[in-house]
């Protein structure tokens, strides 16, 4: 899986080539990491996420009619149907492409007849949005295509809703927004709720940004996903018995929950407890990197990670395993599981020379006690989706 941004390109433009012709307009859209905010972008709050140098590639031309012909470089399949007969595919892959040219149809948008092949270097379940990489890709290539001249913002929205209605997964717009806005060595902090922005440079000095992947992916991911979103809502709904000017957890104090939703429901009164606490942290972590204390920041992450494993329950033993595995080493500043939970990656901020020795160990480690390999990455924060050539 990690093949080189030269090489896939390659790739890329050889499947291009092999199962089409002409000469294609190739886009990148990047996978993203979050430093700290998770699961607070669909309850309105604050998320720190980044684009990293993993990515997904589209080869794209027009053609003379209304058919649609893609395929996927992953799985070496090929989809075939038409503008005027787009829909969900049980195939699971083509649904990224699909629903970006439904929601760009339903916007009033005219577009063509197209060849498209798709493939990444985002590991596919390790919560690095390796979909929302597709969707974003697919939306800057058709924009380009069809001079259809959206901003990026529409972009980033419109490849959302397409996960909305074509993957059936209610996410937030952090992924999205992540994938098209990245800017090279620099975290975005987004205000979820009014969509403001504001770059915020990671200056590592010495430390590396390593993802360290569990290998599974547990079949409740998407169903608890939609479940948190749920109990989250219901918070906010006892909470707005009370008091009117509440839209989401973005607006309720932690005194609110206290008094309006603990003596309701325990499990819900966790679940907001975290995501309150979690915007608490996401600010004073910024804080911390203005002033480049980034040993602020890893404490912070640990504390992200314990809420999400003992409050808002979305992690698991793999995940849980990594974390406690690296808390007590001296030579990473801190680490936590990242996306939606229950398998995916852990991130960690580890000292450049410790590298290769942390992840021999926790490699055998965790092989040990999972049954499991694991796969690491280091991730090099890089710009948002663009043209590579056209």
């Amino acid at each position: 899986m990690d093949t080189s941004s030269q090489e896939l390109q390659a790739v890329v433009l050889k499947h291009f080539t092999e199962q089409f012709s002409g000469s294609p307009l190739l886009v990148q859209s990047p996978g993203r990491v979050n430093i700290i905010g998770e699961h607070t972008d669909y309850n309105n709050g604050f998320v720190l996420p980044a684009a990293i140098d993993k990515g997904v590639y589209i080869a794209i031309a027009k053609r003379n009619d209304d058919e649609l012909h893609l395929f996927s470089g992953e799985f070496l399949e090929k989809y075939q149907t038409t503008l005027t007969e787009v829909k969900p595919t049980d195939k699971g892959w083509p649904n990224y492409v699909l629903g970006v040219v439904d929601q760009l149809q339903k916007h009033g948008h005219k577009l063509g007849g197209f060849n498209l092949v798709v493939d990444g270097n985002v590991p596919i379940g390790a919560g690095l949005s390796s979909s929302a990489a597709v969707e974003c890709a697919t939306a800057f290539a058709l924009n380009k295509l069809f001079g259809l001249r959206l901003g990026k913002m529409e972009i980033a929205l419109q490849a959302q809703k397409a996960e909305h209605e074509f993957a059936g997964v209610m996410c937030g717009i952090m992924d999205q927004f992540a994938s098209v806005f990245g800017k090279k060595d620099h975290v975005i902090r987004l205000d979820c709720q009014t969509l403001e922005y504001k770059y915020e440079e990671l200056q590592l000095n010495g430390y590396k940004l390593v993802l360290l992947n569990t290998n599974v992916k547990h079949s409740l991911a998407s169903s608890e996903y939609n479940t948190r979103r749920q109990q989250c809502e219901q918070g906010v709904a006892w909470v707005k018995e009370h008091t009117h000017d509440v839209n989401s957890l973005r607006d309720v104090s932690m005194h609110q929950l206290n008094d309006f939703v603990k003596p309701k429901d325990e499990l819900i009164y966790q679940r907001c407890k975290y995501v309150v606490e979690e915007n608490i942290r996401l600010l004073d972590a910024c804080d911390a990197l203005e002033k480049g204390d980034i040993a602020t920041l890893g404490e912070k992450m640990f504390e992200t990670h314990f809420g999400l494993s003992k409050e808002y329950e979305v992690s698991c033993k793999e995940l849980d395993f990594l974390v406690d595995y690296v808390k007590d080493n001296h030579a990473v500043l801190g680490a936590r599981m990242m996306g939606g939970g229950f398998g995916g990656c852990t991130i960690n901020i580890v000292q450049e020379k410790a590298i290769d020795d942390l992840i021999n160990d926790i490699r055998r480690a965790y092989q040990q006690a999972m049954g499991l390999e694991l796969s690491a990455y280091i991730a090099q924060i890089e710009d948002g989706s663009h043209i590579v050539s056209q």
